[in-house]
Order: structure tokens, then sequence, then C-alpha cells
């Protein structure tokens, strides 16, 4: 299997996500999108960059598994390039390594870890290059940088392998996709109301939005009602939009009355004690980024003596708790499958 990927013999068709700072890519687009172009002509992979006035940008790779791992010898060649030119009006003495960061669905980094971090060991010392997988999914997501460095060649083999990595375990359940924010700063519109976002629906329409989808906005898993994949992203941006409690730092609002937010309602559900480790996370960590991602108040209650379960109090928006019941339904179906270390 990883031979067969290292010769570029497996022709199956991957995509994959790079972080990239508003510098890293000016150097990608070249003048009058020049070095892009190249690049796409020469690899044979699709590249397409994000819009927006935003620091950090997109860069989405896709093609077959030859294609992608051109591509992605020209970007590091590239950024090594742009290190050497920089360097000649330096003092510097010692190049620093390329760095590249991918962005991967979390449900893919316990694989790429490995047990007890077995994988990307293997991953190093057979490439050379560094590679760390963050601890946290990136801001109103679920997905997690991924970060490679070293020699161009030695991060061309490190993608070889990840690539395998990818291609042997899917990701689980849906996908919550990184978007880098606008630098821009909030519109504070007539009556006190900040939108930062000027394309995010209104907060009185969870319903139509769920309503108007050909596909069925919900599917049953075990006992947990899950919005669809294709509901997940819209889901999520009425979920941040809807929030009912002030988050931590900010004032409550001076114009009480002119709040659309809908009334916060609650839902409760019970969790096998011997999950609710997965949900809880190391120091509390896993909890506190469904709490953060789905704008919903979580409450566990304590165990109970001679019980089996801990019963779990989601309070917020119907969007809110909503999109807290998938991230918890996702927390477990990765931990019965053996993903736990996410």
């Amino acid at each position: 299997m990883e031979s067969k990927v290292s010769e570029g013999g497996l022709n199956v068709t991957l995509t994959i996500r790079l972080l990239m700072h508003g510098k890293e890519v000016g150097s990608i687009i070249g003048k009058k999108g020049e070095t892009v172009k190249k690049m796409r002509e020469e690899s044979g992979a699709r590249i397409n960059i994000s819009e927006g006035n935003c620091p950090e940008r997109i860069v989405t790779i896709t093609g077959p598994t030859d294609a992608i791992f051109k591509a992605f010898a020209m970007i590091a060649y590239k950024f090594e390039e742009d290190i050497i030119n920089s360097m000649s009006n330096s003092t510097a003495t010692s190049k620093p390594p390329v760095t590249l960061r991918l962005v991967v669905p979390a449900s893919q980094c316990g694989s790429l870890i490995g047990k007890g971090g077995s994988k990307i060991k293997e991953i190093r010392e057979s490439t050379g290059a560094q590679v760390q997988v963050a601890g946290d999914m990136l801001p109103n997501s679920t997905e997690r940088a991924v970060t490679i460095s070293g020699t161009p060649d030695a991060i061309i083999q490190c993608v070889k392998q990840i690539c395998v990595v990818m291609l042997e375990s899917p990701p689980k359940g849906a996908t919550i996709p990184y978007r880098p924010k606008p630098a821009s700063t909030p519109v504070i519109f007539a009556g006190g109301q900040v939108r930062a976002d000027p394309l995010a629906a209104s907060t009185a329409n969870l319903s139509l939005l769920l309503q108007h989808q050909p596909l069925p906005a919900y599917t049953i898993q075990g006992q947990y009602a899950i919005p669809h994949p294709d509901q997940l992203t819209k889901l999520h941006q009425l979920a941040m939009q809807q929030t009912p409690f002030t988050p931590l730092g900010q004032t409550t609002p001076a114009f009480p009355g002119l709040d659309a937010t809908p009334p916060a309602s609650t839902h409760e559900l019970t969790i096998p004690n011997d999950l609710i480790g997965c949900i809880i996370g190391r120091q509390g960590t896993k909890i506190n980024e469904i709490r953060q991602m789905s704008g919903a108040q979580i409450k566990i209650a304590n165990a109970t003596e001679g019980s089996s379960e801990r019963q779990i109090t989601i309070t917020g928006t119907p969007a809110n708790i909503s999109l807290a019941q998938y991230l918890i339904n996702a927390r477990l179906t990765s931990e019965v499958t053996g993903m736990g270390a996410l």
C-alpha cells in the first residue's frame, strides 16, 4: 500500500487542505497568478485558494495522489526558495525549515497519531520531518491543524505517508470545515445589533432553514437525533448567532427587548459511566470544546451510587442543543470505534 502510493501507482482522488498566511498565499499565486497557474498545469492537480480579506486562507489541492504529491513538491520548493531569498537580506546563518500546515478532520487525527503516538513517531523517523498535531480543534470547526516542517524532500515523503493514513481511515461522521474569519471589524447596526457575518441567516430562521432542505434534517443514530451532514454547517452558523448566554468577557447588550434570540430550552440525555470520560476529556478540554462550538450550556451530573449512567443537561436554543448533541454523539462514536485518543 505504502510503496504503491510512493510510486504514484495509487490513482485515488484525494482532497488536501492547507492553511496559509497571506504572505504565503501571495507567494503561491505569484505575479498575475502565474505561479499557481504553472503549478496547476505541471502537477495536474486542482488548486483552489479561498477568497476573502482574511489573515489566513485555505488552499485546497484535489486530484489523483501523484498529482497532489507534485503540487506539494512545487509548493515546498517555492517556500524554500522564499526562505533562501529572505536570508540573502538578513544576518541569519542557519536556514529555517520549510513549514506547511494541513487541515485534517479531527476524526482522522487518532489514526494519524496512532496508539500511544506510534504512527506519528514512525512518520517522523522514516521521513525526517517534524509533525505536530494540534490538541484543539480550529475555531468553529471539527478540524485540526497538522504542522509539518523540514526540508522539501522530507515534507513530500511526510505528505505521502499522511495521505496513506487518510485513505485507510476515512473521516467518521460529518466534518464542519474550518473557515478563516475575515479581518474586518464587526458592523454595528442601528439599535446596537452586532453582525460580524453579513451572510449568516437571521436568528428566527432555524425552522425555515431545516424545512426547505431537500434532504432530511435529522437522522436517528442510536438514541440521539443528529443533524444530517449537509445541515451541520448551517446549523453551526445559527447556533453561533442564537447563543442565549453572554460569552465570558462580554457585557450584556444595553438594549433589552431588541434581542431576537429564541428562548433557551433544556434537553437531557444519559451517558454510560464508562464513556463519560471521552465526553469530558483531559482536564475538561473536550466538554469545553463542545460548549464553545455549540454555544450551549452543558452540565454533567455527579455520579450517583448504584447507577451505571450519568445525566447530561444541555440548555440553549434548538440550534445550540442540536449541535451539542451531534458533537457529543461524535465523541461517543469515536470512542466506541476505538478512536478515543482524539
